[in-house]
Parts: structure tokens; sequence; C-alpha cells
């Protein structure tokens, strides 16, 4: 649907020619929303031994500072972008980044792991709500044509490189100043950015009238919490034990609450007809696999680099910076081989060069040497999950209506970040498992090595159910049909 724009009551419709004149503020001022929530993904990687040590973080605590943000994220994303389009993309993106920039002052700041893993949480709310609308706020300003493909394209570029240059932000601030730092310098950033959004950036709504499904974005998100916390309770009481079983129970329960509730309500926020299409609930189910097996990668690499060989939080900023660039390589590279030889087949050959650099990874030795331990494995991960990742998004929206494109997409991203966060909770109880409490680098390596050994049997299995589920080109794909 596209986008109309809109104006306050008490503000005259500006001029062309100044909306003109102001169109590359508007696209820096998007461009800079999509970088600090990237970049917050990956960015507090290389500080999370010097925030355990400061804040006397468990490792459970540690794998929460970045599940908090990414449950919250994943969970309300897509309540954020109907809010976008319900009240107005500026105004939501600039009370995401007010609240992401608040949240990150409070994590900065804070004296007790609670409060830190608080601050993310907070941090990733902030970020469901802004990340939606700093794509249409961009499409909004520049009109169609080449003016607005470059726009694209340098709002592409800012994402891939937020998620690059994560490691080596975090690297330099926590080695230059603290690990606090990684995310005091949202305070500042997030300041300017919020001026110059309000100054510059137009308002624009969706048409029509919508409702906001807000009971399914905190079922979604408490269930998914709940169930990651039972997970990793396993680890220290046992699958029978009832501090592991009270909450996966009610995890799973929340979750079929939510489903119920996305089947009853006439707006939902994950509508349960998609998945009748079946490359959609192919490619979501693929993506949720994928992301469970692969989304752990920075977090054990970041933690073999400074506690088993010893890297300063810059080094192993540095050292992982060819993976970074790996994945934008491997991004670039899938539209032109999916030319050539279809989108199915381009993710499969993705998600096994990504399951062949786990398992490279799983052979790690508590003395490797950087090339064959660190560059080479990560480049072979990172390149891999980028091949694969364009084609199953392709895939994903390939069966559903035009006007369901963009909730599709938005599902895909939900599904890839909610298994991650998953994945992750199972991977850190699995390398707590091998190295039985041992702070020794040779426990530590076991348990990081069967930890990608998993991650590697996770993804074979993406590529079983990518086999047998996904339609080829052409087969079995069907539409949704409105109201069905």
């Amino acid at each position: 649907m596209t986008a109309m724009l809109h104006t306050s009551s008490d503000t005259r419709t500006a001029d062309p020619s100044a909306v003109r004149a102001g169109t590359w503020l508007v696209v820096l001022a998007a461009c800079a929303g999509q970088f600090l929530v990237v970049l917050d993904v990956s960015v507090v990687n290389v500080a999370l031994p010097s925030m355990r040590s400061s804040l006397g973080l468990s490792a459970t605590g540690l794998q929460w500072v970045v599940n908090a943000y990414a449950i919250a994220f994943a969970g309300f994303m897509l309540l954020g972008g109907r809010a976008g389009d319900l009240f107005g993309r500026k105004r939501m993106f600039l009370v995401g980044l007010g609240v992401f920039t608040f949240a990150s002052l409070g994590g900065g700041l804070a004296q007790e792991g609670w409060q830190l893993l608080a601050a993310r949480a907070v941090q990733g709310l902030g970020a469901a709500v802004l990340a939606p609308s700093t794509l249409t706020i961009l499409t909004s300003a520049v009109p169609e044509g080449a003016a607005r493909a470059r726009a694209i394209a340098t709002w592409t570029a800012v994402g891939a490189g937020g998620g690059a240059a994560g490691g080596l932000v975090g690297g330099a601030l926590t080695d230059g100043l603290s690990w606090r730092w990684v995310l005091l310098i949202n305070v500042p950033v997030g300041a300017l950015v919020l001026a110059g959004a309000a100054r510059w950036v137009p308002e624009s709504r969706a048409g029509g009238s919508r409702r906001l499904d807000l009971p399914g974005a905190v079922l979604v998100t408490v269930g998914t919490a709940v169930l990651a916390y039972g997970i990793v309770q396993t680890e220290a009481e046992g699958w029978t034990a009832a501090a592991t079983l009270v909450p996966l129970l009610a995890g799973l329960a929340v979750l079929t609450v939510f489903l119920a509730v996305e089947a009853r309500t006439r707006v939902p926020l994950m509508p349960l007809k998609l998945f009748r299409v079946r490359s959609v609930a192919a490619a979501n189910a693929a993506m949720f696999v994928c992301g469970a097996g692969s989304f752990g990668m920075w977090f054990f690499m970041t933690l073999y680099a400074q506690n088993v060989l010893g890297y300063t939080p810059l080094g192993a900023g540095l050292a992982l910076i060819p993976s970074s660039l790996s994945v934008v390589i491997g991004s670039k590279l899938a539209p032109r081989v999916m030319r050539v030889i279809g989108a199915r087949n381009v993710a499969v050959i993705g998600i096994l060069i990504t399951a062949a650099g786990f398992g490279w990874q799983s052979t790690m030795t508590a003395h490797g040497a950087y090339v064959t331990s660190i560059m080479l494995p990560g480049m072979a991960m990172m390149a891999g999950a980028g091949l694969a990742m364009t084609p199953l998004a392709s895939l994903a929206t390939s069966g559903a209506e035009p006007g369901e494109a963009g909730l599709v997409s938005g599902l895909v991203n939900t599904s890839r970040t909610l298994g991650g966060a998953l994945g992750l909770a199972v991977l850190s109880t699995v390398a707590a498992s091998r190295t039985g409490g041992g702070a020794g680098v040779e426990a530590l390596t076991a348990g990081y090595a069967l930890a990608f050994r998993w991650g590697g049997f996770i993804l074979l299995g993406g590529v079983a159910l990518m086999l047998l589920w996904m339609p080829r080109a052409g087969a079995g794909a069907g539409r949704v049909r409105p109201g069905g």
C-alpha cells in the first residue's frame, strides 16, 4: 500500500522545494536509526567478558545480555510496524529512538546485572518500534526511480555495515574507555538523530484503519522468554526438576494462548492464514531453525577469542572483521546465483556452507592459530549465512499476495530472531554441560566446540526441512486469498 503524507493539525504543508532540499537529511536520519538498531545486536558481544567481571554476571547472565534484546526486538517488531501505519511512521520513529536512547543510558550506568538485563530488554522494545519505520520513512521521502533505488541501497549497506562494525566498535570502546561506552555511545548519537528527525522527517501513514494486537505481541514475547529460561535451567537442574519443567510448560502454554488469540482476533499480529501457503510456512520454519543454529556464532567466537586465546576486546573485534565482511559478500552474491540455479537451491547451498563452517569451528583447540581457528571457519559460516538469507526471504514472500509481502517479510525476521534467541539458550546449555563448571582454557574450548558442533547439526536439520517441505519453483506455493 502506498504511504500517504500527513501533517499535524497545527503545521502547514511543507513547500515541495523545501522537502526536496532536505531529502538527504531524511535519508540520513532513517539510515542512522537503522545503523543503531543493527549495531546493538552485535556490539555488546566483545564487551561480554568485561561486563561479567564488572557486574558479576554468571555464564547464564551473559547470554541474557544478548537474548533480552533479541527477544524483545523480535516479539514487538510486527507490532512496531503496525503502530507506524496507524499512528505515523515519524512519530513511532521518534518514540522508538527515544526509548532506545534512554535504555542505552540506563544500561551504561547499570550497577547490578539485573539492571543491565532490564535495560537491554527495553532497548529491544525501542528498536522494535523504531526499526520498521526507517525504510518506510525513506521510501515516503524519496520519489520512485533511480533516486529511491540509491537511497534503499544506502539503507541496506548501512544495515550491513552496522552488523559488520559491531565487533570493531565494541572492542575499541571497551579497550579505550570501558564496556559502559558500548551502550553510552548511543546517547549522544541518539539525541542528535532525534533532533534531526524531529526537524526534517515528514510524517506518513498508511491509508485505512487498523487495530494494534498488543496482547499478541506481549504473549509471544513472554512465552519465548519463559521458554528460553526453562531451557537454560536444564543445565543446572536437569530436565525433570520443577525449576525446569515449570518454566518450560509455562512458556509452551503462553505460546499456545498466543496462537489461540491470533486465530480469533480481527487484526492479528501474525495472521495464521499466511502459513497455509507452503512456501511461506516452509521458509519461516527454515529461518527459525537456521537462526537457532547460527545466531550464537558471534557469542561463542567472542568468548573463545578472549577467554581462551587471550585477545583483548579490540583484538577480538578486529579478528571478526573478515567474518563480518563475508556475510555482506554472501548477501550480494545471492541474487546473481538465484537467477541461475533458483532460490531454493541457493538457500540449501548457503546453509550447507554455514554448517561446514560450524563443523570446522568445532575442531578449535585451546592454542589455535588465528587463521585456522577463527578467520577461515568464521568466513565460511558467515558467507554461507549471507548466501542463504536472501533466497529464504524471497521464498517466504513468493506465495503471498502483494499486499501481504511486507507482513511476510516481517514474519521472516521475527522467525529468525526468535529462533536465534532460543537456539542461543540451547547451545549455551550444551556448552555448559561439557565445561562442567571448569574455567580452564581446555574446559572452555571443549564447551564452545560442542556448541558449534550442535549448531552444525541444527543447520543440517534446516537443510532437510528445506528439501522435504519447500516447494520447487512454481510447485505448490499457492497464494493467500483476501479474507482467507
